[in-house]
This record gives C-alpha cells, sequence and structure tokens, in this order.
C-alpha cells in the first residue's frame, strides 16, 4: 500500500532516469523512485510544506484571518523570548532539562519511577522524566522561573501546589514535570523555525539551532533507560518519557530538522548525529510500546514524522531511512507494534467503534485522520480511501453524544465535545479530491456541533486545515441529534447501550454500560442519565492519573458508579476490563432511525458480579409522557445464590446540592447523622463518602434531588422508590464527579461534591428489586408524574407492577415488569407471559400498548399472541384506529366494540395489503388479526 503510493520527494531532471534505474536494479518501490538518492537540501521542508515555497505560501493567507492571526501570535511569542536572548544567548538552551554537570550518559528507574542516572558522555545529556504517574503535588515553574543549568544532586526544586512552599524533590514525585519543561522549549524552538523558512529571517534559526543541537547532542549520547526491576516497564519506556506513546518533542525535534534543514547543515549541525538519534528513537518506539491497544497508533504518529525526517532507505548503511519506518508504520508487525494496516481491524467493522472508553476512541480515530493526513499531503494519493473504516468510525463517534453534544463517560472519560481535528481533517480530505457532497455535509455538522471561531492554534492547522468553511445551513439541535444519532445504539465491543428520546430541553438519554475493552471501569452494570439539559446522574470518570490512589480506590471502583454492590466488596480489574453485560433484549433496534414507535426505548441486560459471583440484572427504560418530555423507569435486580446473609447498595450520584426524603403524603422524613454505610472488610471506596445519614422503612417513598443555579431555573430529580423490607437509606456526599464539564452542569457543581443516594438491601434483591423511577423536571414546569403506585401480584411476587399517574391527572401508565420471558402474571385484569408490557390510557381510552419479550398479553378484551417466539409489538391509537408495529409473527384480538373493519398493511411507505379479521370462536366480542411475519407498519381501521 505505502510502498506503491509514496511519493515524497521532487527531484530535478537530471537524476529520473539514475532513479528509474533504481527501480530497475533494485526492484524498489515508486518512493524511490520520486526520492532524491543524494538527500539534497532541494527536498525540505517536506513535512508539512510539499514544495510550496514561503512566499505563496504567505500570499495565500493574507485574507485568511484565523491563520494569520495565528502566525502573528507564534511570532509575537517567539520574538518574546529573542529578547531574553538579546542579553543572554544561552538563556533558552540554559533552561533545558539537561544533566548539565553530570553528563550521565545511563539512566535507570524501578518499575515506573526514575531511581537514578549514572556514567559521563562528553556534553551534557537530556534528562529522564521523572515517573510514569503525572500526578503530583508540585507546579511546572514557568520557563522564566527555571534555573539556568540546573542539576543539583538533591533533585529538583518545587513549589508545592497547596502550601505554595519551595521544595526539595526527588524527579519521582514530580511527575511529568521534567519532559513537560523540555517540550515546552523546543515547541517555542519549533514555531523558530517555521518563522524561519516563512520569513526569511536568519534571527529566528540562530535562535532555535542551539536549542535543537544541544538536545539532539544530549540524546545522542545518552542511552534509553533500563528498569532495575527488570518489569513490564521495560517494554514501554521511550528516550526522553516512561512510555512511547508520550514521546511528543519527536515531533517538534523533526520540524525543526525539516524547517531548518538547509540552515543546519551550513552551520555546523551534524547531520549524521541528528539522523543516528531519529534512528535511535524510532527503533526505541518499534522495539517498545503495548500492541494491543490504542498505543499502536499513538506510536505510528511519531514514527511517520520520524520516516518523513530522513531521507530514503539506500541513503543510510543501515538501510534504516524513510521507508524503513514507514513500512513499521503501516506494514510490517513487531512484537511491541502493530501495524496500522492490521490495527485497524480491532475497530468493530459493523458498528465502527473502537474497543476503548468514548474519549480515547475518538482520540484513536483522531490520531489515525492525522497520520493519514501527514501522509497524503507527501504521496496526493488519497491514503483515507485505503482505510475506510476510518470514516466510518468517524460517524460513528457522533453515537456517543447526549442530546448536549457532549460525549458519554463511560470508564475513563469525561464529558467533552468531539475532538474538532476530526471534522476538519475529513473536509479538508474531500475538498482536496473534490468530493463535494460529502464535504457540505460534514461542514454542515461541524459548524452546528462545534464553536468554529477558533479553528486551531498550533502549525499543524496552518497546512491541513482548509483555508475557509464552505457556506451551508445551520442545523439546530434537533435537526443535529436527528441526522447523526440514533434513538439506541448499542456496541458489544465495548459493553455499551445508548437510549435517547425528546427534543431540546425535553430531551432525556439513558447510558448503560458495562466493562469490556481498555480503559473501562469496574462498575458492573453502571448507567448516566441526561435530563434538563445536563447529565444530571454523572459517572465519576477518572481520578488524578491511573496510579493515584484516589483512582484506584475509588474512581475506577464500583461505589463511584451508578451500579448495585454486593456484600461491599463488587470488584474486578480496572483498565483492561473483560466485564461485559449480556444484551437481553432491547427496543427498538440498535441503530436505526425513524422507528414509528416513539414512545419507548428500553434494554434489559444481564450480569454476574465477578467478586461475589452475584447474578444481576438491570431493565431500565424511557417513557414519553404527553408534555413531551420522559421519565426513566430503572428495575434492578442482585442476588448472592446460596449466601445466607447478603446486602445489596443501590447507588445513585445526581447533580444537586441537597437531597431530601419524603414519604407517600409528601412530608419530609426526618434523616439522622449515621456510620453505619462502611463496615469490616468493605471497599475502601466507601471511605470517599462523607457526611453520612440514614434511616430505615419498609415504605414507598420519594427521593429530590434539588439543583439550585443563579443563571438556570432549579433543577429537581425526583426519585420514585419502591419500599421493600428490611431496607436502609443513606444520604452521602462523594468526591466531586471529574467527568464534568460546563457543557454537562452548571459551573458552580463542577468542584462541588455529588450527592449520592444508596438504598441497602439487607436481604437478596432479586424478586424484590430495587425500583425506582426517575422523575426529572425543572421548579414551576410540568412535573411529569404526579404519582406512583407501587403494586404487588401474589402469584408472581417477583413481578413489577406499577401505576404512574401523570401530571395532566387524566393520562395513565400500566406497567408490568418480570424477571424473564419465559415470566407469567396472573390477576383479575391482566395476564401476561413475557418480560414487560406499559399500557397507556387517557380518560379510561387506551392510548397504547407496548409488550416486549412477550408471549401473551391479555388485558380489557385486547389479546396479544406470539404465533413463533416472544414478541416485540406495540399497539398505537392513529387517526386511522390503531397503528401495529410487530418484530415478529403475532394475533392480535381487538374488542369487537371497537369496530375494527380491516387490517392494511404497508410497506416503504405504501399500502400493499387489506385484509378482514376474523371473530373468535372461543369469544365472540373479539375480532383477531393475523401478522404472520414482522411488518414496518400495520393500521387496524375501524369504522368511523
Amino acid at each position: 500500500m505505502v510502498k506503491t503510493k509514496m511519493k515524497v520527494l521532487k527531484m530535478n531532471k537530471s537524476v529520473k532516469s539514475y532513479a528509474s534505474l533504481i527501480i530497475c536494479l533494485l526492484l524498489a518501490t515508486e518512493l524511490y523512485a520520486q526520492m532524491n538518492p543524494s538527500g539534497s537540501k532541494e527536498n525540505h521542508p517536506r513535512i508539512y510544506v510539499n514544495q510550496v515555497k514561503p512566499k505563496d505560501f504567505a500570499k495565500s493567507l493574507k485574507k485568511v484571518k484565523w491563520k494569520t492571526a495565528i502566525i502573528e501570535k507564534k511570532q509575537e511569542r517567539v520574538d518574546q523570548y529573542l529578547t531574553h536572548c538579546a542579553s543572554d544567548p544561552d538563556w533558552m538552551v540554559s533552561r533545558l532539562q539537561m544533566n548539565w554537570k553530570t553528563k550521565h550518559d545511563k539512566v535507570y528507574l524501578r518499575g515506573g519511577d526514575f531511581s537514578h542516572s549514572e556514567g559521563e558522555a562528553p556534553v551534557p545529556t537530556v534528562r529522564f522524566s521523572g515517573t510514569r504517574d503525572w500526578a503530583t503535588d508540585y507546579m511546572r515553574p514557568s520557563i522564566e522561573d527555571v534555573k539556568p543549568y540546573f542539576d543539583d544532586e538533591r533533585g529538583l526544586y518545587l513549589q508545592h501546589k497547596e502550601t505554595k512552599e519551595m521544595e526539595w524533590v526527588h524527579p519521582s514525585e514530580a511527575g511529568h514535570i521534567i519532559e513537560g519543561i523540555n517540550r515546552s522549549i523546543m515547541a517555542i524552538a519549533e514555531d523558530a523555525a517555521f518563522l524561519y523558512w516563512y520569513t526569511g529571517q536568519e534571527k529566528y534559526a540562530a535562535f532555535a539551532m542551539p536549542i535543537y543541537d544541544t538536545y539532539m547532542k544530549g540524546m545522542y549520547y545518552r542511552e534509553a533507560p533500563v528498569d532495575l526491576k527488570n518489569s513490564s516497564q521495560q517494554r514501554v519506556s521511550g528516550l526522553a518519557t516512561f512510555e512511547v506513546i508520550h514521546e511528543q518533542i519527536v515531533i517538534s525535534l523533526a520540524l525543526i530538522s525539516d524547517f531548518m534543514y538547509d540552515y543546519l547543515e551550513e552551520n555546523g549541525q551534524d547531520r549524521a548525529l541528528s539522523v543516528a538519534v531519529f534512528q535511535k528513537w524510532g527503533d526505541q518506539i518499534i522495539v517498545n510500546g503495548i500492541p494491543d491497544n490504542n498505543w499502536n497508533f499513538f506510536q505510528a504518529r511519531f514514527l511517520t514524522y520520524i520516516a518523513l525526517a530522513l531521507d530514503n532507505n539506500d541513503h543510510y548503511d543501515n538501510g534504516k531511512g524513510q521507508q524503513y519506518y514507514l513500512d513499521h508504520t503501516f506494514e510490517i508487525s513487531t512484537d511491541r507494534q502493530i501495524a496500522l494496516k492490521e490495527a485497524v481491524l480491532t475497530y468493530d467493522q459493523q458498528t465502527g467503534i473502537w474497543p476503548e472508553s468514548a474519549s480515547y476512541s475518538s482520540h484513536v480515530t483522531a490520531t489515525l485522520l492525522k497520520i493519514l493526513a501527514v501522509l497524503d499531503n507527501a504521496t496526493n494519493a488519497n491514503e483515507l480511501e485505503n482505510f475506510p473504516i476510518v470514516e466510518k468510525a468517524t460517524l460513528a463517534t457522533f453515537q456517543y453524544l447526549f442530546p448536549n453534544g457532549r460525549m458519554v463517560a463511560f470508564g475513563d472519560s469525561g464529558h467533552k465535545p468531539l475532538p474538532s481535528e476530526s471534522f476538519e481533517f475529513l473536509i479538508a480530505n474531500y475538498r482536496k479530491y473534490g468530493k463535494e457532497e460529502k464535504e457540505n455535509e460534514i461542514t454542515a455538522l461541524y459548524k452546528s456541533l462545534s464553536d468554529i471561531e477558533s479553528r486551531g492554534s498550533g502549525l499543524f492547522e496552518l497546512f491541513f486545515y482548509v483555508d475557509e468553511l464552505v457556506e451551508t445551513d445551520q442545523l439546530n439541535a434537533d435537526e443535529l441529534m436527528a441526522n447523526l444519532t440514533s434513538p439506541t445504539f448499542y456496541a458489544p465491543n465495548v459493553s455499551w447501550f445508548m437510549q435517547r428520546m425528546g427534543k431540546g430541553s425535553n430531551a432525556t438519554a439513558v447510558s448503560t454500560f458495562g466493562a469490556f475493552g481498555n480503559h473501562a471501569h469496574a462498575n458492573g452494570i453502571g448507567i448516566e442519565l441526561y435530563a434538563n439539559n445536563y447529565v444530571l446522574a454523572p459517572d465519576m470518570g477518572p481520578g488524578p492519573s491511573y496510579w493515584h490512589p484516589d483512582h484506584r480506590q475509588y474512581f475506577a471502583r464500583y461505589p463511584a458508579h451508578n451500579t448495585v454492590v454486593v456484600d461491599g466488596i463488587s470488584d474486578s480489574r480496572a483498565m483492561r476490563v473483560s466485564q461485559p453485560f449480556s444484551m437481553d433484549i432491547h427496543f427498538p433496534k440498535a441503530g436505526v432511525r425513524n422507528n414509528p414507535f416513539d414512545q419507548v426505548t428500553f434494554s434489559k441486560v444481564s450480569f454476574v458480579e465477578p467478586a461475589t459471583r452475584s447474578n444481576q440484572q438491570r431493565l431500565t427504560a424511557i417513557i414519553n409522557s404527553p408534555s413531551g418530555k420522559g421519565y426513566v423507569l430503572d428495575i434492578f435486580r442482585s442476588e448472592r445464590p446460596e449466601a445466607d446473609t447478603q446486602k445489596h447498595d443501590y447507588f445513585f450520584h445526581s447533580l444537586g446540592q441537597s437531597l431530601s426524603f419524603y414519604n407517600e403524603q409528601n412530608e419530609l422524613l426526618p434523616i439522622a447523622p449515621s456510620s453505619k454505610l462502611k463496615q469490616p472488610g468493605f471497599l475502601l471506596a466507601y471511605d470517599y463518602f462523607t457526611e453520612e445519614k440514614s434511616f430505615s422503612t419498609d415504605l414507598d417513598l420519594q427521593a429530590i434531588f434539588t439543583m439550585a443555579s443563579e443563571e438556570n431555573p432549579t433543577s429537581l430529580m425526583k426519585v420514585w422508590l419502591k419500599g421493600g423490607n428490611n431496607r436502609t437509606y443513606f444520604s452521602v456526599n462523594g468526591p466531586k464527579a471529574k467527568a464534568l464539564s460546563k457543557e454537562s452542569a452548571p459551573e458552580e457543581l463542577l468542584k462541588t461534591k455529588i450527592p449520592t443516594l444508596v438504598v441497602r438491601n439487607n436481604k437478596a434483591a432479586w424478586s424484590d428489586p430495587f425500583v425506582a423511577i426517575f422523575n426529572p423536571y425543572l421548579e414551576g414546569n410540568d412535573q411529569i408524574i404526579s404519582e406512583v403506585a407501587f403494586l404487588k401480584d401474589t402469584v408472581n411476587k417477583s413481578a413489577q407492577m406499577l401505576r404512574v399517574t401523570h401530571d395532566n391527572q387524566s393520562t395513565i401508565d400500566h406497567i408490568v415488569a418480570t424477571p424473564s420471558q419465559n415470566d407469567f402474571v396472573s390477576t383479575e385484569a391482566l395476564y401476561q407471559k413475557g418480560l414487560l408490557s406499559i399500557t397507556r390510557e387517557t380518560d379510561g381510552e387506551l392510548d397504547y400498548i407496548f409488550a416486549a419479550g412477550t408471549t401473551r398479553y391479555s388485558r380489557k378484551g385486547w389479546e396479544i399472541l406470539s404465533l413463533r417466539e416472544p414478541s416485540n409489538l406495540s399497539i398505537e391509537k392513529s387517526a386511522l384506529g390503531f397503528e401495529v408495529q410487530n418484530d415478529n409473527a403475532v394475533l392480535i384480538g381487538i374488542p369487537k366494540n371497537y369496530q375494527p373493519e380491516r387490517l392494511e398493511i404497508y410497506e416503504d411507505g405504501k399500502l400493499v395489503e387489506t385484509r378482514k379479521g376474523a371473530k373468535n370462536r372461543n369469544n365472540p366480542d373479539r375480532i383477531d388479526f393475523r401478522l404472520e411475519r414482522a411488518f414496518q407498519k400495520a393500521v387496524i381501521v375501524l369504522k368511523k
């Protein structure tokens, strides 16, 4: 793929025939033909610039204000440091983090921490990073505050974040401060190198050269780190950092080398030394890494820059040139670096979802797009077409979005926007290759979803983003969600199911997640709930870092999620997790838009909790109301088989400043301080909850989270809770949620503790499960629900029967849910063999029947009988009679008093068949209609 398409360098006519001879004699690739074997400086710069002259580039940007603003800002910043260097030429160089005095050439680690360095090189060498863990109690000094030529045996001298005192700190306590300082300095040198090319002013090259040369010499004479513990760390370390995926400084070095290629040669910089460093770095990236996750993509990005900074293979005695490293990027897999052509197969080829948490998944796709953009700049061969999964994956990331345009936050994720660069890469590709329709579509989506006033701040954007976006119609939020997402979406490779309903401020969404893939947490069956324009029930997100005790003890553990903990010990490994739920049944079909019946979405998933081997099951539904705003039904069953005693804790974290409890008479219930929640042997996560209060009752009740905001109406989350024997209710405060953003929560709540409801069942919670109705509303507005009655079936005690009265007092939902499709409920008014039914009536008249996983449903003369296997079916009142949607063969019996006249069957919106009903021979008051298979739409027409 790459070998046959690579056309990196232009050459002059005098060497064309020689290059062609090379192809014939050596069977070289087209890459070799296009490269200048002499390595002439005419071939540079070429990574971001492909034979574009500075004057032409400047001319093209005259009317592009946002790009000229980037250049002006960079020039202003570099000029600021030129001023410092005017009086002290070594001002910037001296602030590099180097072994200035010791000149150590050997680095030793103890696992993920820096241990010490030793040996001696002829020049100062580059200091290695302090630790793999980026969380630190110390502040990184500004470049101005870095002490020149700092190299002290006492360690680093840093300011503590809390005390503000200066302290001597071992590098292992300093996070990524060492590498961060070097990256910042080299990024300024990178800008100076660009400005040298752009303006032709040598002052910029003179500024950048000693920084680049000092660093490259220091890395040339320094060896790769050695782990004294010979742990897994040995196989992931880079040359400058603890992980080869954090070697971002390579990009700056490659660009400096490229933009200043001629200047460096003419001013004595040892090109052979630079080549050796790039090769050493490339080899380190190839030999180290983690081959079965996102690392392949992040490593590939750095390898691409290294490759394009080098000349072709036959220019070097060891044969490690441009093609060598591109082959190891795209074609050749090693033990620690899987080639991209194989790595992309990790995407779910059906859904386009990458098997990691949402934030990481979208970042992987954006990185791959960036690699292809850089490569395509060299080849002009539409490299995107070699990876068709990329477009699919980019569009699939929209399914991660809540209605406010921010991503869900299962695992190590947060409520962030999709990476804007993904849009930009696609737009640039479509324009370059004349795909106007695709460009217009993705631009319209981009403009509607992102703030395009500031489209970039780096060099990359200058060269790879289009100057101006095409004019398109602005999509409103509702149109955007309708175009990009579906009412339900299921991604098995991350054990995640999404439900959405409603528009604008009425939009409701539930994200249900297990734990499967990378960057997942130990969370069992967790949910996030969105309503009132916010993620009212958020996941907590990642902790300060993956190595930090807060992450390992709380954020990645069960109690930090909206889930159920068994006996205080429910747990599994985090990060690389294989604890998915089983998707038992859901509605509507995942990934399908414009479903005819849009009043209900739901899923039922099952799970075996690994620490206690407890059976768990969660049924979660969004049910629309006449007002257009939905409420959420949540039924969580949990049992530890054969355990004589057991406790099941239902956790629900919700935004707000307070949590109160009320009885059925709407009277405030007293709640007293306690210390009952954490018990001996429980997870350390329980220790993170504070201000504990509790009470016990067997009665049904309401819990209300109140969220007052200065700028918005008070938001309330009323939770209607079914009572039960041996239940204790807790109000606690948990740590602030790291997943939140100013778009997913009011700004004043971003750094506050999260009120948390815990319901403890002091026995198995299977036949008597946790049943909650989540009723989000805004103070002064429609409350959706006025009453919830939890009924009982004396025969099937595990069946949950609810009567939900809407705020209009005339609409009532009758809900019946059982543990499985094989369970039945039999009362005087109802017979149901199946999982779930929702029957809505207004003033006693039927609005709809929704039955899921059902073999038989019988109520008030209506009969639904599956003719093959349990069915999902809806019967909804319409202008002509009742509109039917079915996914299997069924018989529908309708009371004769409705005066059913005929059955009309539609396909693709067209009437294709009309049928008469048949009088039921056992019940003359019923007319039966048969649907022998699934139909898109059928209508039972009533006589007028």
